[in-house]
């Protein structure tokens, strides 16, 4: 089989193309782009969960129950709380409870992270759950993920984050909130 774009294309020993010939070869052009963009990070596969918070673990991560009754682990996309036995780690874990507890939530999942949660941007009847931790000083806005955000999305959480430091909200009226990654390396080198 011979592929060239802008000329026909040409099948020999085939009784039936898997794409039909075509002089502007625009199938053939549809074809590459279709596998560009699947190969692309910004098209990575999503997936939805949708079901009733049955569980709070801390201030980013919940458990939900879909509707066939299957456990779903779930780590809130584009933030990171205090951790539990840290500053603002239990007011956290609770604002999160207050916001998401026995209701319906929608997560729009990206991927699995290293202990296997699934990593979801989180709605309660529309409201993005993880911005709200992030405008009620609950927790930061994960820089070091931030790549993995839609743009939009990214700004927002950055905008907020930085609303919530100026308005000293939650964590913010510390005088200076350590974030969770410096905790959790501080508690594994023990300094």
């Amino acid at each position: 089989m011979e592929f060239s774009f802008g000329r026909t294309v040409q099948v020999v020993h085939a009784q039936r193309s898997l794409l039909p010939v075509n002089d502007n070869g625009w199938k053939m052009r549809a074809l590459l782009i279709a596998a560009i963009l699947v190969a692309s990070p910004a098209f990575a596969a999503t997936w939805f969960v949708e079901g009733r918070v049955v569980g709070i673990s801390d201030g980013d991560t919940i458990t939900v129950l879909d509707d066939s009754k299957s456990s779903h682990k779930v780590r809130i996309a584009g933030i990171d709380a205090p951790e539990k036995g840290q500053a603002f780690g239990e007011r956290s874990t609770q604002n999160l409870s207050a916001l998401v507890f026995d209701k319906r939530v929608e997560a729009r999942c990206h991927k699995r992270d290293r202990y296997g949660r699934e990593v979801c941007t989180l709605f309660v009847s529309l409201r993005d759950v993880g911005l709200e931790q992030i405008r009620q000083g609950m927790a930061w806005h994960y820089k070091a993920y931030q790549h993995e955000q839609p743009t939009q999305e990214r700004l927002i959480y950055r905008d907020e984050e930085e609303a919530a430091k100026e308005g000293k909200r939650g964590l913010w009226a510390d005088k200076n909130p350590k974030p969770p990654w410096e905790w959790r390396d501080k508690g594994r080198i023990g300094k």
